[in-house]
């Protein structure tokens, strides 16, 4: 699938007032038509910045924020004030406004011309105290928003602002998320439990549940055309075990593991589902669980989760959509098993078979194996080791009255030694600061199990997204100690509950 779609864009609106008269107005919009070809030209930014006419009255930016609003284009707003603009004609934008925004602190001259101001120059460029002016009203309406300071042609100004549109790709993409759960959640399971309205409401994705003989249907009646499709794909792009090469005694399991794969596009495609979960406690009609299907459909951009995790499924999408076009990859992940020496302490991270190739480090196998877990025929699934790279874990939680993102730096590292005898993707890190500050960390904010593992999106993306969402985001690190981390979780609790229905 596409991981976001095209014909996006962020609009870019400068403010004034009529007070200057049509001159300097011209000026104003001349500079501000340069800085935005100033951050396009970086090729920084995911999606185009698009110049909208100079602002001077309420009723325009209360129209030109409706606009944004309202047009499926738009992903989000940057606001400039170049000169004076009095911020209580930013009230009824500001309160129509439901894109993210960004308030770009700038000025069209990155030196003052010492020998040469005079009034004309102070009365065009009055951003060092226009922009304090909207940044009070922003503040008195708790209008969530990132605020970035320097000129745009500032490489940092530009890789902040750059973040803030990835994030701002993934917050569209999750307003629109179709989510389809086959089965409900593993049994007795508290964690991938959650407030399915809350979560609409808060993040946009919807999610549902279709019976699994669904899916049995749609795998049974694949053409067969589509599936030796799948199988060819496979045959180019990875390397066959040889007992499920042609003439091999395993064949017959490789090719109905291509039928589940052209099974489940054939579900998820029509029906304009981005992410999906499975259980291996419901397989119905299914002779295997799936694996090589979910793995490939994953490195193609779908969210996944196994045991009906629904929320990282959907935080998988997000952050596959935040990641186009960089380098690295995104996959479900869990903590599996740990190593606490001889040498540094690691985690093991891996699943049962759904390990994403966007993260491997070597041309990835296709094997079958027993899978000793859902009592059904032996699965297929894609082996490899991740490629070594720095990144992060992040798990998605409900709290009841908040959701919380936890998120760990971790530096994915080569295993100790080969892991020859372990049939499925895999994963190996060490987690900042340490295995044991960061395990403690986690389970003191009550993290899942299940994580996304990002090699490509940044940490700073996340938090960004977070404060899109309004959600928590706690982040463990170099820094990170466990007294100081829980008082933080404590502080939080208090400042969340106090802010309950405040800001937007």
């Amino acid at each position: 699938m596409a991981v976001h779609a095209g014909g996006l864009e962020i609009r870019f609106l400068t403010g004034s007032q009529h007070l200057y008269g049509e001159s300097v107005l011209a000026q104003v919009a001349e500079q501000s038509r340069a800085v935005v070809d100033v951050l396009n030209e970086g090729g920084e930014i995911p999606v185009p910045v698009v110049w909208t006419p100079v602002l001077t009255g309420a009723e325009a930016i209360r129209r030109v924020c409706l606009d944004a609003t309202a047009d499926d284009r738009c992903i989000g707003v940057i606001a400039w004030m170049h000169t004076f603009s009095p911020a209580k004609a930013w009230i009824a934008g500001m309160d129509a406004l439901r894109k993210p925004l960004l308030h770009l602190h700038t000025q069209a001259n990155r030196s003052l011309p010492w020998g040469e101001i005079d009034m004309d120059f102070m009365n065009l460029n009055q951003a060092a105290h226009g922009d304090r002016e909207f940044g009070y009203i922003e503040a008195r309406m708790g209008v969530r928003r990132k605020v970035v300071v320097g000129h745009a042609s500032d490489p940092d100004v530009r890789r902040r602002v750059a973040t803030w549109a990835r994030a701002a790709t993934g917050w569209n993409a999750a307003q629109t998320l179709r989510l389809a759960r086959f089965g409900d959640n593993m049994r007795d399971v508290a964690v991938t439990e959650a407030d399915k309205v809350e979560a609409q409401i808060r993040f946009g994705f919807s999610v549902n549940t279709y019976g699994v003989n669904e899916l049995v249907a749609a795998v049974d009646g694949a053409p067969d055309r589509a599936v030796s499709d799948v199988v060819e794909s496979w045959e180019q792009s990875y390397s066959l075990a040889p007992e499920l090469a042609t003439g091999g005694e395993r064949r017959e399991s490789l090719v109905y593991a291509a039928r589940v794969e052209a099974g489940l596009r054939s579900f998820l495609e029509p029906g304009g589902f981005g992410a999906f979960t499975s259980n291996f406690e419901d397989l119905g009609g299914l002779r295997q669980l799936p694996g090589i299907g979910v793995q490939r459909l994953m490195s193609e951009g779908y969210g996944f989760a196994g045991e009906g995790d629904w929320k990282t499924a959907a935080l998988v999408r997000v952050l596959k959509v935040m990641s186009e076009g960089l380098d690295g990859g995104v996959s479900f992940m869990e903590d599996y098993s740990y190593h606490f020496g001889p040498g540094e302490p690691k985690v093991l991270g891996a699943h049962m078979l759904e390990v994403c190739p966007s993260i491997a480090g070597e041309r990835p196998r296709v094997e079958i194996h027993p899978l000793s877990i859902g009592a059904r025929e032996d699965p297929v699934r894609l082996v490899f080791d991740a490629l070594p790279a720095s990144g992060y874990v992040v798990g998605l939680l409900d709290l009841g009255d908040r959701f919380r993102l936890v998120a760990n730096e971790v530096e994915i590292v080569p295993p100790d030694a080969p892991l020859l005898r372990l049939p499925v993707a895999r994963a190996v890190w060490r987690p900042a600061p340490s295995l044991a500050v960061a395990a403690e960390s986690w389970i003191l904010a009550g993290g899942p199990h299940h994580t996304a593992l990002s090699t490509a999106a940044g940490i700073d993306v996340l938090e960004d997204f977070a404060t899109m969402a309004g959600a928590e985001l706690v982040r463990i690190g170099r820094d990170t100690v466990p007294s100081e981390f829980l008082r933080e979780l404590r502080w939080n609790d208090a400042y969340y509950r106090m802010a309950a229905g405040r800001g937007r």
